[in-house]
């Protein structure tokens, strides 16, 4: 007479090193598709923050455009139009752009 109790018992010994490697793979994929361009992207823009100087032409998060006027520790003053002036946080520059308006090409 068999039981069916003790089939199952056997193969639930080789069960713990398949679900081991399975959530190895599953925190591999992650990495891979989520965390490593999400870690490049914020290097890059952080090094984008770090390298703005005094004329180049910038979008804000918000949308806006102007140019950088003067740089400070933690923030930037922007001059949008003739008689106006901005401060906004460095970390709110979200891109730097060409003298035409047009954002310029990544090299690969």
């Amino acid at each position: 007479m068999l039981l069916y109790g003790q089939e199952a018992g056997g193969a639930a010994q080789g069960g713990g090193f398949s679900m081991l490697i399975m959530m190895a793979i599953i925190f591999a994929i992650f990495f891979f598709l989520i965390i490593r361009p999400q870690r490049k992207k914020q290097k890059d823009h952080q090094t984008l923050v770090q390298s703005l100087k005094g004329g180049e032409r910038v979008i804000t998060s918000g949308g806006i455009f102007g140019t950088v006027d003067r740089v400070l520790e933690d923030r930037v003053d922007l001059k949008v139009d003739k008689n106006t002036r901005m401060q906004v946080l460095k970390t709110s520059i979200s891109t730097v752009v060409d003298q035409s308006g047009q954002q310029p090409q990544k090299k690969q």
